[in-house]
């Protein structure tokens, strides 16, 4: 039986499940090695034509009207969102980078819950998603030898499907305040005495809340990450070497201006504050941040975006070889775009996430696009890590 389902369960007798104002979710493991993965999937399809600004393409501005100030300079035709300035100098470290263009395999309907599906899945069109019953980094975690099950924590009321599966990772929140009383904990070890998955669930749970404090609500949502990284940095300077976890508020209809800097702010505040955390571990770690899909060329009457195709993927981390733009750039012309109205993918995000796992796990690359990403072909290596 899932964990979750028996926290769930358990506000029966007296759990106080304190809901995480961002639904975001964090889910980690172990695996063989030094090597860290820290997956980060932006709900809401994520406008990466204003996160990484084509400001050296023509017709931009004229495209953007509202939505193209204030530009930070990255050389060449590109330039990045101002909220994002605090990341300038891991930009100028070489410890940031962005592949544009890129997509999942999902198309057309353009549904949030549809192309997350598909996101975290990993899989291709030919697959169907219901069928589908594990996460791409599940699958990575099953494929690998020597992985132990370090205790894992999801944050928030919200499943993580890109690391469920078959392989063991385990779940739980920081901020679920976990109150039983003495009786009820007795009557818990009599009930479930018998039943090993059961009683070491509860054990497990009552141990964590104890253990992590249930940090109290009413910070903000600066303070609820910054817990959130606090808690998921510990882990990974020790057993951890995988993590994932997702943040919410990309869905900019109307007002982008005054919504996108908010989002765009706490994901810069995620991403340092996991540098400074981590301290030495740094080095050996790779961030991916992905979305379900981009949005239209063309700002809306609203002063926004609507769902789109084509978007980018934020790389940071010690160990990778950023201060670049990666991917084949198709211009945003007329008859450049997808259906008249949507960057053109000229990449699936998915090779970049498989590079990744190679060049972190020596994974082969049948086995990532045979089982891990099935159907994908990686195409040529981009040269992710150092």
């Amino acid at each position: 039986m899932d964990r979750r389902i028996f926290l769930k369960g358990a506000t029966a007798f007296g759990c106080s499940l304190a809901a995480h104002p961002l639904t975001t979710t964090l889910t980690m493991a172990a695996v063989p090695g030094e090597a860290r993965l820290v997956v980060i999937i932006l709900r809401g399809a994520m406008d990466g034509l204003d996160v990484v600004r084509p400001v050296g393409d023509s017709g931009f501005a004229a495209l953007r009207p509202t939505l193209s100030e204030g530009t930070l300079g990255l050389g060449g035709q590109f330039g990045l969102h101002p909220a994002l300035g605090p990341l300038m100098p891991l930009w100028a470290a070489g410890e940031l980078g962005f592949a544009h263009a890129v997509s999942t395999p999902y198309r057309d309907k353009r549904s949030h819950f549809d192309g997350q599906d598909v996101l975290e899945a990993g899989t291709g069109l030919d697959v169907p998603v219901p069928a589908v019953r594990d996460g791409w980094l599940n699958r990575m975690i099953q494929a690998m030898p020597g992985v132990q099950a370090e205790t894992a924590y999801a944050i928030g009321r919200e499943a993580l499907p890109v690391l469920e599966g078959a392989a063991d990772v385990r779940s739980w929140s920081p901020d679920v305040a976990l109150q039983l009383s003495e009786q009820n904990r007795l009557l818990l070890d009599r009930i479930y005495h018998d039943d090993p998955l059961f009683r070491d669930a509860g054990a497990e749970a009552i141990t964590l809340a104890a253990e992590t404090g249930a940090a109290a609500s009413g910070g903000g949502p600066r303070a609820d990450v910054e817990h959130l990284i606090d808690f998921a940095a510990g882990r990974l300077r020790g057993e951890t070497r995988i993590a994932a976890f997702s943040q919410t508020g990309w869905d900019t209809h109307r007002a982008q201006g005054r919504a996108l800097p908010k989002a765009l702010d706490l994901l810069a505040a995620s991403i340092l504050r996991l540098k400074t955390q981590l301290g030495p571990v740094w080095g050996q770690t790779t961030v991916l941040a992905m979305t379900e899909f981009g949005r239209t060329v063309r700002e809306n009457g609203t002063g926004g975006t609507d769902h789109g195709t084509g978007g980018v993927m934020l790389i940071a981390g010690g160990a990778v070889r950023g201060g670049r733009v990666m991917g084949r750039w198709p211009g945003i012309g007329e008859t450049e775009l997808y259906e008249g109205r949507d960057l053109m993918p000229t990449a699936d995000v998915r090779s970049y996430a498989a590079w990744a796992m190679r060049g972190l796990y020596g994974l082969d690359r049948g086995l990532l696009e045979g089982s891990v990403f099935q159907g994908l072909d990686m195409g040529d290596d981009p040269g992710l890590l150092l």
